[in-house]
């Protein structure tokens, strides 16, 4: 099958993430120092302040097992939950993603520079930041804040318990509130609109979707992850994805502007101005 247009960005994480060596994004190594015991804020709540990235890089493009293509990586599944590793679509709602994925690939949204969604945003390209501001000095935070370079993404997470906006009202990150339950994070995430995927393989949602991630720290630079999915109108049954988020060993490190421009055009098959196939 033909690449998208709108695998440009990603297929230049392939090539451009070179520079970075041995990646842990690409290459799943560690960094040098021996990761210590999880650190605390002063509430005694973990410390995930830092840069992270997630270990699923092929998750970008499938989030169910796929072989690999022109500068794009091929991927285990992230579903843990069947145990077969597939979403438990409804019948009609299977068809509808193979439809996507074979006939519709323009529509898929990251081509046209939408933010990713939930859960999707956590798996994309480039890693993320968390911020954990104290709601005042030396006190505990009433938010956690998460920045992507990738489409300048954020998620603000309301940590006061606070219930969530009326559900009339519909938003690409939807509304997520959280709280910590015996030193994991738990974010509960509803109010999504159906404008995202959660890959570039047409795995698509409703505007019922509901998701509630676990980030529970293992020691200082591992966080184990989880996103349980429920949407009434397409799966049949909830479905769980998990991974390991490492944290960023590069002390250098610091995240960059991104500029995405829609329309651009697949590296394989780039033309000038609709010139012959370079």
């Amino acid at each position: 099958m033909p690449i998208r247009p709108s695998l440009l960005a990603a297929a230049c994480l392939a090539i451009c993430c070179s520079a970075w060596g041995q990646n842990v994004f690409m290459t799943g190594q560690r960094g040098p120092n021996k990761p210590g015991p999880v650190q605390r804020m002063p509430d005694g709540q973990p410390n995930l302040e830092g840069y992270w990235i997630t270990q699923a890089p092929g998750a970008v493009y499938g989030v169910e097992e796929h072989p690999g293509a022109f500068a794009l990586f091929g991927g285990k599944s992230i579903v843990i939950d069947p145990p077969g590793g597939k979403i438990p679509y409804q019948g009609w709602a299977r068809a509808k993603q193979q439809d996507l994925q074979l006939h519709h690939m323009y529509d898929e949204p990251e081509a046209h520079c939408s933010e990713s969604g939930v859960p999707h945003q956590i798996w994309t390209q480039f890693g993320f930041q968390i911020l954990q501001p104290p709601s005042v000095p030396g006190g505990a935070g009433s938010y956690v804040v998460m920045l992507w370079e990738f489409m300048h993404g954020n998620r603000i997470v309301a940590m006061d318990g606070r219930p969530h906006i009326d559900p009339k009202i519909k938003l690409t990150q939807g509304d997520s509130v959280g709280h910590w339950e015996a030193g994991t994070l738990v974010i509960d995430t509803t109010n999504l609109n159906d404008k995202t995927w959660l890959d570039a393989a047409g795995n698509f949602h409703s505007d019922a979707e509901h998701v509630v991630e676990r980030f529970t720290p293992l020691d200082s630079d591992t966080i184990d992850y989880q996103a349980t999915i429920e949407d009434r109108k397409v799966y049949y049954r909830k479905w769980t994805v998990g991974f390991q988020i490492w944290r960023n060993p590069d002390p250098h490190f610091e995240q960059m502007e991104f500029a995405c421009r829609e329309g651009n055009v697949d590296l394989q098959h780039y033309t000038d101005k609709g010139g012959p196939v370079k």
